[in-house]
């Protein structure tokens, strides 16, 4: 994942679109990063309900990137990108699934979305979206929103599976 922060003193004051790709690549590391020192079962532990599981959610983060800068930049359907049809879908974890094979296919999500929205201006509008035409700045919003969503549910999750690795009380 790219190593550019928000955090960074010269971000303060950089174009907005500058500031929205920092924000972007700030989440999309921390979902990267919530698999750190894991093992497969932790990362693929279900602690909710829902199929919600860490693994699961940088999974779901990679059809976010694809709905929202491969789908509705290129206006391909989710079929031809190969992106599940429905999100609840792109929490489901194969058996081939790693958290290697998952990071790997995230890495690649997360830098064509950079080169899908790399040529477009701010105020572009994509028309691959059901809502119809949307600026890009709504999209880059959208997304970090969502993003910024499943870094909250990961840090949750994350704080159960490294609880349960500690003895109980004596």
């Amino acid at each position: 994942m790219t190593e550019r922060s928000s955090h960074d003193p010269e971000s303060f004051a950089a174009p907005l679109r500058d500031q929205l790709e920092l924000f972007l690549d700030d989440h999309r590391r921390a979902l990267h990063d919530c698999l750190d020192d894991l093992t497969e079962e932790e990362a693929r532990r279900r602690l909710v309900p829902s199929a919600t599981t860490l693994l699961g959610l940088v999974k779901h983060a990679a059809f976010v990137e694809q709905v929202w800068f491969d789908e509705a930049i290129t206006a391909r359907s989710r079929a031809e990108i190969g992106c599940p049809a429905d999100p609840d879908e792109s929490f489901r974890l194969g058996d081939d699934d790693t958290i290697e094979s998952v990071r790997a296919d995230y890495r690649r999500t997360c830098a064509a979305s950079r080169a899908a929205a790399a040529g477009l201006g701010i105020d572009d509008e994509v028309t691959g979206n059901r809502r119809g035409p949307l600026p890009l700045r709504w999209v880059y919003l959208h997304a970090l929103r969502e993003l910024a969503q499943h870094c909250g549910h990961a840090d949750v999750l994350r704080e159960l599976v490294l609880a349960a690795r500690e003895p109980g009380p004596t």
